[in-house]
């Protein structure tokens, strides 16, 4: 009784579902033509996620040690970015990167182009005043706005990963002559990255789910496709349902993988 009781039922239940989901688009027409329209959409899906998260931990890795600065202006910049983000829903900030802050920078960029004009650094038409806004696709703002939500996300990880190191091994590395940067390259990241991993990993399967917000700007990444295909066709409960199942397989494989990421560095710092 005891066994059945220590059985993951939760794992049975989705591993049936998912055999009976397989079954159904090998065999039924709709659910096959559904999820050959869909499928096309993973490869993008993975590659905003996978750039946009490249981005996002090098934005969190410097946040987080920014937040850590004895420089009171750097600090409370990077305080000020984390709570902002934070602060506002995901979905606006994509809204707010396309149609905001893109076009405020490629603004800027053409400004600094003219001056460089006006300086005789550069020809009237240069590269900078030829940039336009039409040119930075919406695939490449969903990555910048995905990259600048998860960078404070990212940042309080690796914050709370660098403090979790005592301070005595500073105070040791400080009296063996190393610097506050040598100390922190050599002593403090090397062991804080080797804890964030894992909270690093589930982040990026949070931010995989996450990237279907970015089809509100029409990315045809699966979800954006998904609805195209509904819209089109009518076939809500076949979409959402083979939606769904794709969704749960990438973040379910994603997720086995950071579980087994966590049991080989607990097994190494054993």
């Amino acid at each position: 009784m005891d066994r059945l009781a220590n059985l993951p039922w939760w794992a049975i239940l989705i591993m049936l579902a998912s055999i009976l989901f397989i079954y159904s688009f090998i065999t039924d027409e709709i659910y096959n033509e559904v999820f050959n329209k869909i499928v096309v959409g993973i490869r993008l899906t993975i590659t905003v996620t996978s750039i946009a998260y490249l981005f996002a931990i090098t934005i969190g890795l410097l946040t987080g040690l920014g937040q850590l600065s004895s420089n009171i202006f750097v600090r409370n910049l990077a305080l000020l970015y984390v709570q902002v983000i934070r602060g506002v829903p995901i979905i606006v900030q994509i809204f707010y990167t396309a149609f905001v802050i893109v076009p405020a920078v490629i603004t800027l960029i053409n400004l600094a182009g003219d001056q460089l004009a006006i300086m005789g650094w550069l020809k009237t038409e240069n590269i900078f005043t030829k940039l336009s806004v039409r040119e930075v696709n919406f695939i490449t703002r969903g990555i910048i706005a995905l990259a600048i939500s998860y960078g404070a996300f990212s940042a309080e990880i690796f914050r709370a990963g660098i403090q979790s190191i005592s301070s005595g091994q500073i105070e040791a590395a400080q009296a063996l002559g190393l610097t506050r940067f040598q100390s922190l390259r050599f002593i403090i990241l090397p062991q804080a990255i080797k804890r964030v991993l894992p909270p690093l990993g589930n982040d990026f399967i949070a931010m995989l789910k996450e990237s279907s917000l970015v089809s509100v700007l029409g990315v045809n990444e699966i979800t954006h496709l998904g609805k195209k295909y509904a819209a089109a066709s009518f076939r809500f409960p076949e979409t959402y349902n083979t939606l769904a199942f794709l969704y749960l397989s990438m973040t379910l494989i994603l997720s086995m993988g950071v579980k087994a990421m966590e049991r080989k560095l607990k097994t190494g710092s054993e």
